[in-house]
């Protein structure tokens, strides 16, 4: 028998095509995370206005009566500070991904984590104001001059940070993921102010400088507590280095927008007669707010496990 020509007679039999890699990146997972914030160009303004004293401030003789006067103190109690909010971050994350054929994978991922996010600025400011009238049955006419410096300084951070981002990233090799990340942020930022004015004032009538003046010093500030909505953008990389288990590093910029704390401070002032010693005392209040931003970048690593619920478990070792 010519065995040559009986195995050319036989079917050719063509191997298997090779199978599709597993999706190893298909499912839930969770996993801790830690890392650093960094304040991006935040800041603060602060606005304050002067709340009048009592109409007879100048002089209880009608016949030399001063209208009431914030004293220049608005100008001394607003100004800008740069601040930025820095400090250590932790926390965890859960999510889940799609793996799309074998180089995109999709997710979305929520996390949240205490913020060790604190900074601190100051302002100085100076203001100058001056104020007449004249007694309408008299004639008698009086001025009023004040000078004023001040400043404050604002304490401002972030306790508690969380986002909920959706995931999209390319896969340079079935182990080793690429992504861009953004969605919302929210957290609970604080703020604390304390501003302080000293003003020098005098007074002059129609025959000439009294000389007399009533020195005073405001002091207040203010506080808040409140938790914002923003949002974030940023990208990392992941790398899946056993069987269930990955470790990222990332980066997200964060924006929680202005926080406005109110406040108030608060001076009591001699009231000098028309012929001095002083007659009793009266309180001014200088009223406004200061509006702090709230910004920032996180750099952090992290560890997840991959549950891979209703999915086989990867084998790493194949590729």
């Amino acid at each position: 028998m010519d065995t040559a020509a009986l195995a050319a007679d036989l079917p050719s039999i063509k191997a298997a095509p090779p199978l599709p890699p597993p999706p190893l990146w298909t499912g839930f997972y969770a996993g801790l995370n830690a890392g650093y914030g960094f304040g991006a160009n935040s800041s603060s303004t602060s606005a304050v206005w002067g709340v009048p004293g009592p109409s007879d401030y100048w002089s209880t003789n009608r016949e030399t009566e001063a209208p009431a006067t914030a004293l220049g103190s608005g100008g001394a109690l607003s100004g800008y500070a740069p601040i930025k909010q820095s400090g250590f971050i932790g926390g965890g994350q859960i999510g889940y991904n799609y793996q799309y054929g074998s180089s995109f994978v999709i997710g979305l991922e929520t996390d949240i984590q205490g913020a060790g996010l604190r900074g601190s600025g100051r302002h100085i400011g100076a203001g100058a104001e001056v104020q007449s009238a004249s007694n309408l049955a008299t004639g008698n006419y009086i001025e009023a001059s004040s000078n004023a410096w001040g400043g404050a300084t604002i304490n401002a951070g972030v306790d508690w940070l969380g986002t909920v981002r959706g995931r999209i990233g390319y896969l340079v090799s079935p182990t080793l993921l690429i992504f861009g990340t953004g969605g919302l942020t929210y957290g609970g930022v604080y703020g604390n102010v304390t501003n302080y004015a000293y003003v020098a004032t005098t007074s002059a009538d129609e025959d000439g400088p009294a000389g007399y003046g009533a020195n005073h010093t405001f002091f207040g500030g203010g506080s808040r507590s409140q938790t914002r909505v923003g949002w974030n953008a940023g990208g990392g990389i992941e790398w899946l280095f056993a069987p269930n288990w990955s470790v990222k590093a990332e980066a997200i910029y964060w924006n929680l927008g202005n926080a406005t704390i109110p406040t108030a401070a608060y001076a009591v002032a001699p009231r000098p007669d028309s012929d001095p010693p002083w007659y009793g005392n009266s309180a001014f209040t200088a009223i406004g707010g200061t509006r702090v931003n709230y910004q920032g970048v996180i750099a952090r690593m992290g560890l997840n496990y991959h549950f891979n619920w209703g999915a086989p478990a990867p084998v790493i070792a194949q590729y």
